[in-house]
């Protein structure tokens, strides 16, 4: 395959390899026969494969440009990138009901959200930070497709996400939850609505998002073959 054939067969194998685990009869044999680490095992391991042949066959298909290259660009994934990393460092294992990757066995307490209360969605903010920011220096049709694609569904699961929140816990309960957090990163923070009385950030985690935003800087020419500095 090649050109356009490989980058429409990637992206078709990449959204079924999604959907199709993701149905509650397939997940429940899958689970059944793996268990349940082996099957989140598998998984990750088969979508890191198949989002490596995606950007692979993204790299391969024609160019077509949508607009010009400009050095300037180049700074709008260097300035989100360390926010999508910190959204990301503290949004994994969180105590977060009202999104995903947090971790459910941890207490939430709506008084003190903690990362939630600066941004609901942390880890679909971090990877909508990093796709949307990667738009604007790759102007040609199939890397916009990409990220793209990646930003938009971000959005789309946020809003996803609270819908279906607010149906299972019931309209009173999600508002309550809700109160101090934000769809938009920082907007309780700037309304007053969360107001941290103390600010204790985690060191770890915060050595966590600065060394993945490093490692990611670092291994960009090695990985992709473009430096991501200006």
């Amino acid at each position: 395959m090649s050109g356009w054939t490989e980058f429409v067969a990637a992206f078709a194998v990449f959204l079924l390899s999604h959907a199709i685990p993701a149905r509650p009869a397939v997940r429940a044999r899958l689970v059944g026969a793996l268990g349940e680490r082996g099957f989140l095992i598998a998984y990750s391991i088969e979508s890191l494969l198949v989002l490596t042949w995606l950007i692979v066959a993204t790299e391969r298909a024609p160019f077509v440009e949508l607009w010009p290259f400009e050095t300037w660009q180049m700074w709008v994934p260097n300035l989100a990138l360390p926010l999508a990393c910190q959204f990301a460092a503290f949004g994994i294992g969180a105590a977060n009901p009202l999104s995903f990757g947090g971790d459910p066995r941890k207490p939430f307490d709506p008084q003190h959200p903690g990362v939630v209360g600066i941004v609901r969605h942390p880890l679909l903010w971090a990877i909508g930070l990093w796709a949307g920011a990667h738009v604007v220096p790759n102007g040609d049709l199939a890397h916009v497709l990409l990220f793209g694609f990646f930003a938009m569904i971000a959005v789309i699961g946020m809003l996803i996400i609270d819908r279906r929140k607010r149906r299972q816990l019931g309209a009173e309960r999600w508002a309550e939850l809700a109160a101090r957090t934000s769809f938009w990163p920082f907007a309780a923070l700037i309304s007053g609505r969360f107001r941290p009385q103390t600010w204790r950030i985690s060191s770890l985690r915060l050595c966590i998002g600065l060394a993945a935003w490093l490692s990611l800087l670092l291994l960009h020419p090695l990985v992709i073959g473009v430096s991501p500095l200006p």
